[in-house]
């Protein structure tokens, strides 16, 4: 039996995965929604000392409380910020983690913050300002607000979402720590042996496999890594928040990618054999 651990970004709880935990339930399989500490129905454990640590720790309790001997498989899907706590989760319990999934989310990298990867690689452009100015719109330096409804409509990318679930989303979300965006993640080796799976939402979206396949053939050093063959890869046309636009369909994606399928990039790695000189 498998059991997915969905693991949401900022703002948000385990409430915004209703729909596509129950169709992953419908389907057989057991269902953890994490919600970080400080956000969702935790909002209320907020404060200045929570931190990616933090976050990471919620994770990983979720992970310890799934019975191995029940549920030997876990595949671990962190969306948006929360594969930052996914990844660190991944790799303080390699053991238990049969696929991380990086759903319309950065590829988190050893040393380095979410502020820094968007400062250091995200295109120039409007959603890069709202982002580096975070910290600076913090209340009393660690809370930063959630945005307003007019904020939603306009920089969040949602394309898909019925008017009813944004007013869901509004209501529900809540103000985010800053802590966490600005903490370096530590990953090890044992993260980058784990099977993998992308999705990438493809809809306002600055990623797609066409683009990654693009990236790969260049010769990147940085993406060599995902033509491996445990990695595998999904386009999803639709808007950033695809549990809340095409839940069903997000839940098959995330059955396929527990059962290895996918999308799989050609590797522009060759092997030269080479002899004594004649």
């Amino acid at each position: 039996m498998t059991a997915f651990v969905l693991v949401s970004g900022g703002y948000t709880g385990g409430w915004l995965w209703r729909d596509v935990a129950a169709g992953l339930r419908s389907a057989g399989a057991e269902v953890h929604t994490a919600t970080l500490t400080g956000l969702g129905d935790r909002r209320h454990l907020a404060g200045p000392g929570i931190d990616l640590d933090t976050h990471i720790e919620d994770v990983t309790q979720v992970i310890d409380h799934i019975d191995p001997d029940d549920t030997p498989e876990v595949v671990l899907v962190g969306y948006c910020y929360g594969i930052y706590p996914s990844v660190g989760a991944a790799d303080r319990r390699p053991e238990r983690i049969s696929r991380l999934v990086y759903l319309d989310s950065p590829m988190p990298q050893d040393g380095y913050s979410m502020i820094d990867q968007v400062r250091e690689q995200m295109p120039a452009g409007p959603a890069r300002d709202r982002t580096l100015s975070q910290q600076e719109r913090a209340e009393d330096g660690w809370r930063i607000p959630a945005p307003s409804l007019a904020e939603w409509r306009a920089h969040g990318n949602l394309a898909g979402v019925s008017d009813d679930a944004l007013a869901r989303l509004d209501r529900l979300a809540s103000p985010a720590p800053a802590g966490p965006y600005a903490q370096k993640v530590r990953i090890s080796e044992a993260v980058a042996a784990l099977p993998t799976t992308g999705v990438f939402c493809t809809t306002g979206g600055t990623m797609d496999i066409a683009s990654l396949e693009a990236l790969v053939a260049s010769g990147l050093p940085l993406v060599q890594h995902l033509a491996d063959p445990r990695a595998t890869f999904f386009d999803m046309a639709t808007g950033h928040w695809p549990m809340l636009s095409t839940p069903e369909e997000l839940a098959d994606v995330l059955l396929r990618a527990a059962a290895g399928e996918g999308h799989r990039l050609r590797s522009t790695v060759t092997t030269v054999a080479t002899g004594d000189p004649a």
